[in-house]
């Protein structure tokens, strides 16, 4: 037992006068130090963490640690904490899109800069994170990139001009109401598109057909679904044999329709083989018939300029082309700026749908809640969102780069993880290599021990390398710092330990990358952007001592030397 060695000095007096020639008496006992004192003082007694790496053994291995700019270029306690402990480090946010993209599509990369600079002079790797996410995002400007032209219209009286106005009083057959135009150029096996504007009166779908008559047979080139606001529609359809008529066929729309600048070509041609489809001036050769006595008329003051506006929404593939070139424009920007110093990246993060299909990508179609940094790009460029990302990673990066696609969960029943492993394989099926996958591990002390033993075995079975990337443990059910015990502090050390020790039995020596700890510290409670806000996450308190946690990570490193 350690002991606190005191002396007491008691001072004796002779008579009631203090003087030169008083008495002292040294009096020496003990007392134990409380368990809690010695259980410190061994904490702090370890050395460094990274001073436990073997890099002899495994020079691979990097110890990471995840911090905000702010901390590290203000150099202060938790800058020389990281450059103490740490080897690498990666940036919470301040390399996503979102912080470095600006309101009109230009790159700020100064603080990145400064960044790299301040890494070099304490020799710390940086890491690469993240290329694309479909959080962090400057999805303003993005969805500003591929919103629909809007064509303002008069708000005074109705201006001159003319569109096509045809009016169906019920809903019948929809061939029992049409309107056509003769046209005698429609070849066996051409492709051809039609770009029309249209509005109706009320919310509903008309068709358009490449007729033959007297056969009247038909090539259905598709449907309008037409809004109160004039729209640009775009259709093709490949003739299956020669055409004489083009039909617009509204039946089944009873009200009123509006069309104008209507123009079909064929594929590789500019010729409009519809002369009057721009109505300003007239309407000559449309003609109407139908069982409600439809037709086509002139429409005085109703041209789209005049409706209260013009909408042009881009289609499927132009909203691809913008958003393909807005995402070549971040990732070459920010690699050209990096690739000197930055060798390793989360070229794709968290593709995979938690629920309920795991083996699904992560989608925003249907969500009524999307945050003001959330943008899906794979609902825009499909499932080889990933495969362009990367494709541009090696594109812009350096050779040897180590490209990652990182996801969280995959601790969990093993579908994420499976899912996961299974994309990566389409990915690679494209052409494209993946050098390795992240493994977030977001978990607390509750967090079942046989599933992250599957999980590693899942990911070392891919052959690729493996990293932890945000390593965080919690003490379950969002215990916060105030109600945690000392049992609790000694759980979470223990998972600490384990899931060091599991990562370095399991994963395959040079497929180990490394694990990064996520939050150095203890998060605070203040405000609600901390991450797991008022949670002790941490290796060290908010107040920067060790924790048990520090201790079983700095033993399950020594454990493998």
């Amino acid at each position: 037992m350690k002991k606190i060695n005191k002396t007491i000095v008691i001072l004796l007096s002779l008579g009631a006068v203090w003087s030169s020639c008083s008495k002292y008496h040294a009096l020496e006992y003990a007392v134990d130090k409380p368990e809690k004192v010695l259980a410190q003082e061994d904490i702090n007694a370890y050395n460094p963490l990274k001073s436990y790496l073997d890099k002899q053994a495994n020079p691979g291995f990097k110890l990471g640690v995840a911090l905000n700019i702010n901390d590290y270029l203000n150099k202060g306690v938790l800058y020389r904490l990281a450059n103490r402990n740490f080897e690498e480090m990666v940036m919470g946010y301040e390399m996503k899109h979102g912080s470095i993209v600006q309101a009109d599509g230009s790159l700020n990369l100064s603080r990145v800069e400064q960044l790299i600079t301040a890494a070099q002079e304490n020799n710390m790797a940086l890491y690469g994170h993240t290329l694309c996410w479909h959080s962090g995002q400057n999805a303003a400007y993005l969805n500003k990139l591929i919103a629909p032209v809007e064509i303002p219209g008069s708000d005074g009286p109705a201006l001159a001009g003319h569109a096509l106005k045809m009016s169906n009083p019920s809903v019948v057959n929809p061939w029992e109401a049409q309107t056509a135009y003769a046209i005698n150029s429609i070849e066996v096996g051409k492709e051809y598109v039609l770009k029309i504007v249209a509005r109706g009166n009320k919310i509903g779908n008309i068709s358009i057909d490449l007729q033959s008559t007297p056969e009247y047979t038909a090539d259905n080139m598709g449907s309008l679904a037409l809004t109160t606001s004039y729209k640009a529609y775009e259709l093709k359809v490949t003739a299956t044999a020669a055409r004489n008529n083009f039909i617009i066929n509204f039946g089944q729309y009873d009200g009123t329709i509006f069309i104008d600048k209507v123009v079909l070509t064929k594929t590789g041609s500019s010729a409009n083989l519809i002369a009057n489809g721009d109505f300003e001036s007239n309407i000559d050769g449309w003609g109407g018939w139908g069982n409600n006595s439809t037709r086509a008329q002139s429409a005085d003051g109703e041209g789209y300029g005049s409706l209260g506006g013009y909408i042009i929404e881009k289609t499927p593939a132009e909203k691809e082309a913008i958003l393909t070139k807005a995402l070549e424009t971040f990732i070459a920007g920010m690699l050209e700026k990096t690739k000197g110093y930055v060798k390793a990246w989360d070229v794709v993060n968290e593709p995979m749908s938690d629920w309920p299909d795991q083996y699904a990508l992560k989608t925003g179609i249907g969500k009524t809640d999307l945050a003001d940094d959330e943008f899906y790009w794979q609902d825009y460029l499909g499932k080889d969102y990933a495969v362009k990302a990367f494709q541009l990673a090696r594109k812009y990066g350096n050779a040897n780069d180590l490209l990652f696609i990182n996801d969280y969960g995959l601790e969990g029943s093993g579908d994420k993880c499976k899912g996961l492993i299974a994309y990566v394989s389409y990915i690679e099926s494209k052409g494209v290599k993946v050098d390795g996958i992240g493994t977030q591990m977001h978990i607390d002390i509750n967090t079942s021990k046989d599933n992250i033993v599957s999980m590693f075995n899942l990911l070392a079975s891919t052959g690729k390398v493996i990293k932890v990337s945000e390593l965080d443990i919690g003490l379950g059910n969002g215990i916060k710092t105030s109600n945690a015990t000392a049992e609790m502090y000694k759980k979470q050390a223990d998972l600490y330990r384990y899931v060091v020790e599991k990562y370095l039995e399991i994963i395959p020596k040079d497929k180990q990358y490394g694990i990064t700890i996520w939050s150095p510290l203890d998060s605070p409670d203040q405000e609600s952007s901390f991450w797991r806000r008022g949670e002790p996450i941490g290796l060290w308190t908010e107040g920067f001592v060790r924790k048990p946690a520090y201790q079983a990570v700095a033993e399950a490193l020594v454990a493998k030397k």
